[in-house]
């Protein structure tokens, strides 16, 4: 689109749903003013270069005014028409920088704003990468470089560490990628160097009763953590994270917002009488004002420190989600009910259009379980019946 730009018209121009759209400027042929669907505005000039079409990124309308972008994009389009090429001497000054700044960029602008895990990719860049590559220039990592590194990691007796390590040069050099730093990415179809089996692992009756017992000797809030995570489900982050304003104790609701679940869903977890009378012992009159539910259950070292007291061979705190939901399905209750439970996405097409909140399915589905929990650990010999709408 050819629009006579002016410095009013950039203010005013807004963001099209859906997709990103370039304006290009009647008095300088070639620049163009690119407008994403987020409403961020860049500078860009279009030219060609023996035969083929490049395009030169200029920078960002909050740094470059219209007049400095039409006097950088006619100096930059004189040049191209001697035959020099702007994007590619641009690329090549950019060579000097590091793998160093590379990452310190990478988990500033990527990793932080996108990942809650983003200390461990910056644990990992500090361990595993830097320590070979600190100083090497971006544009010199080749594939082999990457096939060394990891397997390096691998032979040393740390296979999964391999892989972690392979999947993060991936999003690393796709940033770089992204951010024109390089051409192509080094770290596309690397192999893992060690097969993954994914962890199966489900507590036995036995060994809930023993847990039971050790989480009962623990701190009220440390119990309630693990207790909590045991009888609803849910995600060890999301039960440390929750706060007093996400939970009804009247309507028998705890809601995840958006922002502190894993898959960014809003969830409603229904509570069972057993979930309740945890709630209401922790709801005390010194806690009234406190934010977080379990506060004294929030950090990872004290939570190690916890289950170190375990006398459980192999066991981790997910265990406690999955053997919940494995009980609950051999129970019979429906695995889009657990799904349901769980928060997991649904990949099908359908659940675009399906809504219900299986509020109801899910509530009876937790009362079910809390009932089948109470007899393991009491040591029933009579089986909580199958499971049932009306259990």
């Amino acid at each position: 689109m050819i629009v006579n730009l002016t410095v009013r018209a950039v203010e005013s121009i807004r963001p099209t749903l859906g997709k990103r759209v370039e304006y290009f400027d009647e008095t300088v042929p070639g620049l163009a003013l690119r407008v994403t669907e987020k409403g961020a505005k860049t500078w860009t000039i279009l030219y060609r270069h023996r035969g083929r079409l490049r395009r030169l990124t200029l920078g960002s309308v909050a740094v470059i005014t219209l007049a400095e972008a039409r006097e950088r994009a006619r100096n930059h389009l004189n040049e191209a028409s001697k035959g020099a090429d702007p994007a590619t001497e641009k690329q090549q000054g950019r060579r000097a920088e590091t793998i160093e700044d590379l990452a310190k960029d990478y988990i500033e602008r990527h990793a932080k704003r996108k990942k809650r895990s983003w200390k461990n990719d910056d644990r990992m860049l500090r361990a595993e990468v830097l320590p070979h590559w600190q100083h090497r220039a971006i544009a010199d990592i080749r594939r082999r470089d990457v096939r060394i590194l990891v397997d390096t990691i691998a032979e040393r007796g740390a296979p999964i560490v391999a892989n972690r390590t392979t999947a993060l040069l991936s999003r690393m050099f796709k940033f770089a990628l992204d951010d024109e730093l390089i051409e192509a990415s080094p770290a596309v179809r690397i192999p893992r160097p060690a097969p993954e089996k994914q962890r199966d692992r489900v507590l036995s009756t036995d060994e809930l009763r023993m847990l039971w017992k050790a989480f009962t000797a623990l701190a009220p809030e440390m119990a309630a953590f693990y207790q909590l995570r045991l009888l609803t489900a849910q995600r060890g982050g999301e039960v440390a994270s929750m706060r007093w304003a996400d939970v009804d104790l009247t309507a028998r609701c705890w809601t995840i917002p958006s922002t502190r679940s894993k898959n960014k869903l809003s969830h409603r977890v229904p509570l069972s009488t057993s979930v309740l009378k945890i709630l209401k012992a922790l709801r005390t009159e010194a806690r009234e004002k406190a934010v977080f539910v379990l506060e004294g259950a929030r950090g990872k070292r004290q939570q190690s420190e916890a289950a170190a007291t375990f006398t459980v061979p192999d066991f981790r705190g997910h265990d406690l989600r999955r053997t919940a939901a494995s009980m609950m399905a051999s129970g019979g209750i429906p695995r889009l009910t657990i799904a349901k439970i769980l928060n997991h996405v649904e990949r099908d097409v359908t659940a675009v259009y399906d809504r219900h909140s299986y509020d109801s399915e899910k509530a009876s589905a937790l009362i079910w379980w809390d009932a089948r929990l109470k007899a393991i650990l009491e040591k029933k010999t009579a089986m909580v019946r199958a499971f049932s709408r009306e259990a």
